[in-house]
């Protein structure tokens, strides 16, 4: 019948099960829903008695590594959840330029151990971001631009199928259910106990240039950044972020923030990157003006974190798009009047145009992407709020090719996030690794 890891499980009802429910959601806004049973797995054997236990009572499985999931679509109603964040090891072959990791390892301790190798990985913006979730939706990380989404530098997963069976899969070894590991997130029908990794030498430069302006700015800011789109550096990330208020910075009033990271191999290319964002229309009246400071990726994470704070609660949604900025403007106008107090934020990333990608599941992107993040503490709030993202995303969704699983909000807005071809044939691999519809799939589709 299948048994489940002695102690480290809670069954709804059970002592302990709330906490560990609720430590499954890194913010503040856990959802109403209630799996039958948490499992705390340890390693590939746990993980296999828990897929048999599910399969003899004939539960549904859902899956979290490090439950950054804006919509905690792991949290499902009656599921046997499989927490993987202890499966956090690590072996690197420096040789090699590969690493072995579990789904569990945070995303910026793996960058900082690779670091003190000399080498690196296209890891996530945020701290505390295991790679399991990361890595199946897609992961735009650090240095994405040049490197691609972090899942075209997996080279193999080992994983426990629907049926209990430990796999290892790459592009000769079931390369379909590889192919679909490769950008279905949360929607991917099988367990990853480890990722095989493509490393990289360290850039030898990090470096950020920092512009901060003030909101009346806007329409010159956002048509000059669609305007150029084409033409920023590929080593550059031109994030663009519009707040009430930027306390990190000391601005106390709604601001436009250009901080933007390079890597670059001397520092007289990484400032000759970033020449493009002293050609800002406005940049006579910017409040803050930073053309270059070298910059350690430490406390790149650091500024990142002052947007997403472990206190509050949260929601997001996104798009795609390549539309241009006179059919943006009235729909980022509306953002920006509607916009919650900080750290709310409104994030526009200058993304492609993009090479051609390797054959896998993620194949949807776009050259400008746009997505909103609500973030306030008192729970009284929730409605004021809380729809914040999804209306403003609904409003402007006929400017959209779709979304990307990283900021997904599915279960309130259904949206495509990856090519019509893709969903066939992601339907056709499940159908034969995952008949009886054993994990959880998206909350929602079209």
């Amino acid at each position: 019948m299948g048994s489940l890891p002695e102690g480290r499980h809670f069954f709804h009802g059970d002592d302990g099960y709330e906490v560990a429910r609720r430590a499954t959601v890194w913010n503040q806004r856990v959802p109403d829903r209630y799996p039958d049973v948490i499992v705390q797995a340890v390693d590939a054997d746990d993980v296999v008695a828990t897929i048999r236990y599910a399969k003899a009572h004939d539960k549904k499985v859902s899956i979290k590594s490090g439950g950054h999931s804006w919509a905690a679509s792991h949290l499902r109603d009656g599921a046997v959840l499989l927490d993987m964040s202890r499966l956090d090891q690590t072996s690197v072959d420096a040789e090699k330029m590969v690493a072995v990791a579990g789904p569990g390892k945070g995303g910026s301790v793996l960058a900082g151990e690779l670091d003190a190798l000399g080498l690196f990985f296209p890891a996530g913006h945020c701290k505390g971001v295991r790679i399991g979730g990361y890595l199946l939706q897609g992961g735009y990380g650090w240095n994405s631009r040049v490197y691609g989404p972090a899942c075209e530098s997996v080279i193999g997963l080992d994983v426990v199928t629907a049926d209990g069976e430990q796999l290892y899969i790459d592009a000769d070894n079931h390369p379909d259910l590889y192919w679909a590991a490769r950008g279905a997130g949360p929607g991917f029908f099988a367990v990853v106990t480890a990722f095989h990794l493509k490393l990289y030498p360290k850039p030898p430069v990090l470096g950020s240039s920092f512009y901060a302006y003030p909101i009346e700015c806007a329409d010159d800011i956002y048509t000059w950044a669609r305007q150029i789109s084409a033409d920023v550096d590929r080593r550059v990330e031109l994030q663009i972020v519009a707040s009430s208020s930027v306390p990190n910075a000391g601005i106390d009033q709604p601001a436009i923030v250009l901080a933007s990271p390079v890597f670059a191999d001397t520092e007289a290319e990484a400032k000759e990157a970033f020449g493009i964002l002293d050609r800002c229309p406005v940049v006579d009246k910017a409040l803050i003006a930073m053309p270059y400071v070298p910059m350690a990726l430490p406390d790149w994470y650091t500024a990142v974190m002052s947007n997403y704070l472990e206190d509050h609660r949260y929601t997001a949604d996104n798009m795609w798009t390549s539309a241009s900025a006179d059919d943006l403007l009235p729909g980022i106008r509306r953002i920006i009047e509607t916009m919650p107090p900080h750290p709310s934020h409104f994030l526009w990333l200058n993304w492609g145009p993009s090479p051609q990608r390797q054959d896998m599941a993620y194949s949807l992107e776009d050259p400008i992407y746009l997505a909103l993040y609500a973030g306030w503490r008192d729970a009284a709030d929730d409605e004021k709020y809380g729809d914040w993202p999804r209306s403003n995303m609904a409003a402007m969704a006929p400017l959209a090719s779709g979304i990307q699983l990283a900021d997904e909000n599915l279960g309130a807005r259904p949206a495509r996030f990856v090519s019509d071809e893709n969903m066939a044939k992601l339907d056709r691999v499940r159908a034969d690794y995952d008949p009886d519809g054993r994990f959880h799939s998206w909350m929602g589709r079209v």
